[in-house]
């Protein structure tokens, strides 16, 4: 399917359904967040890490919580988001620095001292592919030298086939989320309601534009990291990592 452009951004509306939904309708989202901890606990040291988007704040509460002596600075821009993860790590503010921010903007890129590593959850994928490259050639420059960048995101599937098994397991795994969190198919109703889906109702998004896997590697490899890696990958939702020299 071709790449289109949208001039809609990320509202604070967006930001409440998915503090009350995001957990459902991520897939595996624990064990999502278990990878990109294990990832950023493999960097040694890694007392300063940044997370990028941080929501709700479920991600910050693992990394502080599993790696003790580290200081996390978390960027979002949502004001609602910001203080969500707030009160989600409220047992770790002494270590958390909360800092709004746009992800698009190149003014927060210049990040002192050098972090450790950076992380990202879900929301890279609201950037076009030019901004994706930029972004990645920035926080390239950003890292310590051995430095790692974990992403966990929306990939953008490279046949009609991929589409259709995105958009089929994507359906699925909400739908088994919904009986399990909830113990009904609440959440998979608002998914539907939402047309939340980007993998079956890609024309409906417009915030949404994910690249390919193959792309990741490119603009990252391109950008001067190495060991690019992909660690999981299910209904469209990947993680990768890459580490500084």
């Amino acid at each position: 399917m071709p790449e289109t452009t949208h001039p809609e951004g990320w509202r604070e509306d967006h930001s409440a359904v998915f503090i009350d939904y995001g957990r459902a309708f991520t897939p595996e989202r624990e064990r999502q967040q278990e990878i990109v901890c294990e990832l950023i606990a493999s960097v040694a040291p890694a007392r300063s890490v940044v997370e990028l988007c941080c929501g709700s704040g479920d991600l910050a509460r693992l990394l502080l919580e599993r790696l003790p002596e580290m200081q996390l600075r978390a960027l979002d821009g949502s004001p609602r988001m910001l203080t969500e993860t707030g009160e989600t790590c409220v047992a770790d503010a002494d270590r958390l620095q909360l800092q709004p921010f746009d992800l698009a903007a190149t003014d927060w890129r210049a990040l002192q001292p050098a972090p450790d590593a950076i992380c990202s959850s879900l929301a890279v994928h609201h950037l076009d592919g030019a901004q994706k490259r930029q972004l990645f050639r920035d926080l390239f420059a950003a890292l310590r030298p051995g430095g790692l960048f974990v992403l966990a995101d929306l990939v953008r599937p490279a046949s009609q086939a991929g589409w259709r098994i995105a958009a089929l397991d994507w359906d699925r795994a909400v739908a088994a989320r919904s009986h399990a969190l909830y113990g009904d198919d609440r959440a998979r109703r608002k998914f539907e309601e939402l047309r939340w889906n980007y993998f079956r109702w890609p024309d409906d998004n417009g915030i949404d534009h994910p690249s390919t896997v193959a792309e990741h590697v490119q603009w990252l490899s391109a950008a001067g990291f190495e060991a690019v890696d992909l660690h999981w990958l299910l209904a469209g939702h990947a993680i990768l990592s890459a580490r500084k020299p």
